[in-house]
């Protein structure tokens, strides 16, 4: 690539101390975080997002143009306060208590949790420091560019929990509590569907006592932690710590090993299992199961011929065998593989149909890219990227080199070889079918094309070249190193990077206090896979196998990138349609067919029961909650649904007029086939606990019942519609039912009738948006905003305080326990899955 096109290169004026693999990551909310000394800034690309738009950040060397658009960022940080740090010298003077951090504390490293744990279905982001103190942090009102809040301090915790044990001595348990590493685990898909309203990661944290220590986050906890085990397994420091994907090995059964490294430089596992375990319900909205879970230390370890601590620790997740686990040192990188461990042999097994085709030890030499006076092969890695489509491993060092590993999976090669180490025929051109011999036998290699501009040389080049054209204003020389504190791809497999770089000269030898630093966030593109036939695959890929979990704009970024070019949008014009169409019959369903993908309540427990249960047991209305959340957010299914949504509205507003009517058209099925799914799981729901539901709840009940009585409503749902009309009776006399049914206009006082559940216009001319959620009319501060399409809802309740909490709502359901419990339960929008933001 000649001349590499820059989208982003925006000045953080800060240090970054602690260059690693994990420093820069994306949260499953869609945001990419990094860590610098004394913050953490969190930045959320503009795609998708039409909420505040005005307070996007773009800045690029490039000129923004229609076909090289620039990118915009909504910035915030958390600001690391470091008076706020554990005083370790108050619980333990003994030498091997100290903490060398807390002369210069800074942030020293970072991990997310999983998305959709927090009551606004967000992320947890775990900070540890220098000091060695860990504390907890999610997002405020606003996660684009609002307050992030500490939510515990979790050293104070386990400290006090661990001083609590007579049987150690101070010095101990001090130890015991002070954590060098952590890692949070991803969410285990036990493949039900709706997928369970429960959080199984787990945070782990390495000590300096040998201790491995496993916690969960608890929202319902005052300290939003629990220790779920601690497990020794070795008297030395645990420096580094990785855990695995989850694998489900049977039903109802995942697994997930955590790879461990000490000062000596060898890495051990733990093996942890979580299985699902059948239980009773107390109403029809309980879960009927619990998970029990198992810590096992394995016997297996891994080491080389050199000793020394690790300088990168990672994971490599594979379809059809067992996961490979990269680690590094200064000039070398490691790979090892075990497909005989007897947890993964049978996910392995039933999805590839042939042997692995290399397992054991495989130790690779970087070499020096003489690039700048401080390129060196010993320098850290600073970042790690696999690209799948291309079975190879993209390696960045703080001196801003490339280096490129293929064979990791067995395609692109028989087993993991630098991209310079291959004869120049095979690196230029293809791989043929090919053989291996690694034990004994001889394997078929699937053919699969090298990209010749995806290699070590091509890549540093091309890094190079941006450095030099972001620094221009300094003229840049053989003297400048470009250090690289973190890198991460920024559109998954089509060729765009993200990094942190800062311009050094080490020769001068000269002091550059903090103030003066300034490091330069660039996105950029490395190597060209952004053909038209890459992108749309990568949708269809995108549509087909998301899981419930992550934010659509999380999986639709790389979409929503390269679709921002007009040029690519019209040319993609007609199979882009034919991807996010769906017919009216998938929209709406047949007369007697179901179209909620089991949308099925067991109300076999008694509907008598249902008034006291709700009225004395919270944990009933607790259950429907959640029982909500299940079956409104928790299908695939409608997860594609509203990917498709969002991006036919994303394509809408980038088209001309004649384009904008066949987008219409899609985003109109999806809209319909979206609103009929949410209003069944509402009208089943409301029939389970027709018994408990008292007058207050009767308006919104009535608005239910005439979405679902439209005529182009489902046969089947208008029969359930009628259904809970004819249970409502019993609480309010048919004829009642109008006066339930009135708004009077909130400027005016004049009736306002409902025929549109999205807008409101009285009489004299007023207009109000509805509640997305309610359709209530929306005449108060106290709302929400989706980021995607804007749409508005109330706030929950408890997000409020004081007695008058409730006084916002419209007067009409002001007391329905049932939109209590529905306004809490819907943490993400219903229609377009994205997040909520509020400003007041």
């Amino acid at each position: 690539m000649a001349s590499s096109p820059i989208y982003t290169s925006l000045n953080v004026p800060t240090v970054i101390t602690s260059p690693s693999v994990n420093c820069f990551q994306w949260s499953e909310d869609g945001q990419a975080i990094f860590t610098s000394k004394s913050a953490v800034y969190i930045m959320t690309p503009e795609h998708g997002i039409n909420f505040d738009v005005n307070s996007v950040l773009k800045s690029s060397v490039d000129e923004d143009t229609e076909d090289r658009p620039s990118l915009g960022w909504f910035r915030t940080m958390i600001a690391f306060d470091k008076n706020d740090s554990c005083r370790w010298t108050d619980y333990s003077q003994d030498w091997s208590a100290t903490s060398l951090g807390s002369m210069d504390i800074s942030v020293w490293a970072m991990t997310l949790s999983p998305s959709h744990i927090t009551p606004d279905a967000g992320c947890v982001l775990a900070v540890l420091s220098s000091n060695m103190d860990l504390s907890l942090w999610i997002a405020g009102k606003n996660a684009l560019k609002g307050e992030w809040k500490k939510i515990s301090n979790v050293t104070t915790i386990i400290l006090e929990s661990f001083l609590k044990n007579q049987s150690l001595s101070r010095t101990a348990n001090t130890i015991a509590a002070q954590i060098l590493c952590i890692d949070w685990s991803s969410q285990p898909n036990f493949t039900l569907s709706p997928a369970l309203e429960l959080d199984s990661s787990f945070l782990v944290c390495g000590t300096r006592a040998g201790n491995l220590l496993f916690l969960r986050y608890t929202d319902g906890n005052e300290d939003k932690i629990r220790l779920e085990q601690t497990l020794a397994v070795t008297d030395q420091w645990i420096l580094q710590v990785a855990f695995s994907k989850w694998r489900l090995i049977q039903p109802m059964t995942c697994i997930t090993l955590l790879a461990y490294s000490i000062p000596d430089g060898s890495v051990g596992f733990v093996r942890v299992k979580q299985t699902l375990q059948e239980t009773a319900k107390n109403s029809p909205f309980g879960l009927p199961f619990t998970i029990s879970t198992e810590f096992e230390q394995l016997e297996t370890k891994v080491s080389d011929m050199r000793r020394g601590a690790l300088t990168a620790l990672k994971w490599i997740d594979l379809p059809g065998r067992s996961p490979v686990l990269v680690y590094t040192r200064p000039g070398t990188i490691h790979f090892w593989s075990n497909p005989s461990l007897s947890f993964f042999t049978s996910a392995s097994a039933s999805t590839s149909g042939s042997p692995p085709t290399w397992s054991g030890l495989h130790s690779l030499r970087l070499k020096t890219q003489k690039r700048s006076i401080g390129s060196s092969f010993l320098q850290p890695i600073s970042g790690m990227q696999y690209i799948l489509d291309r079975d190879a491993l993209v390696l960045c060092l703080v001196d801003g080199s490339f280096h490129v590993v293929y064979g990791i999976a067995g395609i692109a090669h028989p087993e993991p070889i630098l991209d310079y180490s291959l004869s120049p025929d095979i690196t230029m051109g293809s791989i043929d079918q090919d053989t291996m011999n690694v034990t004994g036998t001889t394997t078929r290699i699937v053919s699969r094309e090298i990209d010749p501009s995806l290699g070590s040389d091509p890549l540093s080049t091309s890094a190079r070249g941006v450095f030099t054209r972001v620094e221009r204003t300094t003229g840049v020389t053989f003297a400048d190193v470009m250090r690289t504190s973190g890198m991460v791809c920024y559109d998954e497999v089509l060729g765009s990077i993200m990094w942190l770089h800062e311009a050094s000269r080490p020769a001068d030898l000269s002091y550059k206090h903090d103030a003066k630093h300034n490091s330069v966030l660039v996105v950029t593109k490395l190597w060209d896979s952004a053909s038209d036939d890459n992108v749309l695959k990568t949708l269809v890929k995108v549509l087909g196998n998301s899981q419930v979990g992550p934010t659509p704009l999380s999986y639709l970024r790389p979409i929503l990138f390269h679709l921002r070019r007009r040029s690519t949008l019209i040319r993609l014009h007609p199979r882009l349609i034919e991807i996010l169409r769906i017919t009216e019959r998938e929209a709406v369903g047949s007369e007697h067919g179901d179209h909620t993908m089991g949308i099925y309540l067991d109300v076999s427990s008694g509907q008598g029961r249902m008034q006291a249960l709700v009225d004395i047991d919270f944990s009933v209305r607790e259950e429907l909650r959640n029982s909500l959340k299940r079956h409104l957010f928790g299908y695939d299914q409608m997860l594609s649904l509203r990917m498709r949504l969002s991006l036919a509205d994303f394509a809408w507003k980038l088209s001309d007029t004649r384009r904008q009517a066949d987008y219409g058209v899609v985003a109109q099925t999806l809209l319909i086939g979206i609103s009929y799914r949410n209003l069944r799981t509402l009208i089943r729901h409301l029939t389970a606990i027709a018994s408990a539901l008292t007058l207050d709840d009767i308006p919104f009940v009535l608005r239910l019942v005439i979405q679902s009585s439209l005529p182009d409503a489902p046969g089947n749902l208008s029969i359930e519609g009628r259904r809970l009309e004819e249970m409502a009776k019993q609480i309010v006399p048919i004829h009642e039912h109008d006066s339930h049914l009135k708004e009077s206009c909130p400027a005016c006082g004049v009736e306002v009738p409902l025929q549109n559940i999205i807008n409101a216009t009285c009489q004299n001319g007023h207009t109000w948006s509805r509640c997305s959620v309610t359709t209530f009319i929306l005449s108060t501060a106290h709302v929400r905003t989706c980021i995607g399409c804007t749409r508005k809802a109330f706030l929950p309740l408890s997000s409020l305080e004081g007695e008058g909490r409730r006084n916002f709502l419209p007067s009409a359901v002001r007391k329905s326990w049932f939109v209590e419990e529905l306004l809490e339960a819907v943490h993400r929008c219903l229609f377009c899955g994205n997040a909520f933001v509020s400003v007041l």
